[in-house]
């Protein structure tokens, strides 16, 4: 799990699976290869390839970058529980399966508000007793830090790695978003790492930030707002914290596992990573 539900979706938790309504989880689904999309679902992923037509690979990267991300802290770094939030449809390679190999002792708790992503989540986690689901808007944090299941199976007195990928952008005010993200970073302990991306407009006229409107508007034409922010002001969300080397960078250059074996287009630069600690 790793990508958002969209937070443009209406709040709470009793929500209803909508088939007729494109999902953000559904169009990374779809973008990923995975089955448990729809048509209309479908029809969003085909105007984006309209538009960027490498736009699978740049998802695909995202979720390489996750899993370099998860590894590093699990292994190296030895983080034993992970909260995901906006945790996005099950696919392979999840959260708790990369940072229970690297990390035997890792909890995971992943949270979305997607009725098709708790469905899937509940069923794909049965059998794992170390990995958990909570059902809950991503962007009411002390509600969601009070709940049974954060209360129950993390410890927040303790280090913990905290997952936003993909999330804050669908929260188009930036002094909302900071403080949805400063909302769960004030209750994190020492020691505690925060794993963000975010989509990324250079705001220099090129055809890069050209591409980030384009894309834009078809987000907002279909599953809601999703705005891509200047590289300052996605910095500003990891005020405080100590960011780990390279820095807020572009994901294919964040201590990549290899050398390349496609080519980058533009739309690989419309999307930054950062991962930082608590001090």
């Amino acid at each position: 799990m790793s990508e958002t539900d969209g937070l443009s979706s209406a709040r709470g938790r009793a929500l209803r699976h909508d088939m007729t309504k494109p999902s953000v989880a559904r169009l990374y689904d779809a973008m990923l290869g995975g089955k448990d999309h729809y048509e209309v679902d479908r029809q969003v992923v085909r105007r984006l390839e309209q538009i960027a037509p490498e736009i699978r690979d740049l998802v695909r990267e995202h979720r390489q970058w996750q899993r370099r991300v998860v590894r590093f802290l699990a292994h190296r770094i030895g983080i034993d529980q992970f909260l995901d939030l906006g945790s996005g449809l099950p696919t392979i390679e999840n959260t708790h399966q990369v940072a229970q190999r690297n990390n035997g002792d890792a909890r995971v708790v992943y949270v979305d508000i997607d009725p098709a992503v708790q469905a899937h989540a509940r069923a794909t986690l049965e059998e794992n007793d170390r990995t958990y689901f909570l059902a809950a808007d991503l962007t009411r944090p002390a509600e969601l830090l009070a709940d049974p299941v954060i209360t129950t199976h993390l410890e927040l007195d303790r280090p913990l790695g905290l997952l936003q990928c993909a999330t804050l952008h669908y929260i188009p005010d930036l002094a909302d978003a900071r403080a949805v993200l400063a909302g769960y970073v004030d209750a994190l302990a020492p020691g505690s790492y925060v794993v963000l991306t975010h989509q990324f407009d250079p705001g220099d006229g090129g055809p890069r930030g050209k591409l980030a409107a384009q894309l834009r508007q078809v987000y907002a034409e279909t599953v809601g707002d999703s705005v891509f922010r200047s590289r300052a002001d996605i910095e500003s969300f990891f005020d405080g914290l100590d960011l780990v080397e390279p820095g807020l960078a572009y994901l294919h250059e964040w201590w990549p596992d290899g050398p390349r074996w496609r080519p980058l287009t533009d739309v690989n630069f419309t999307m930054l990573g950062g991962v930082a600690r608590k001090p």
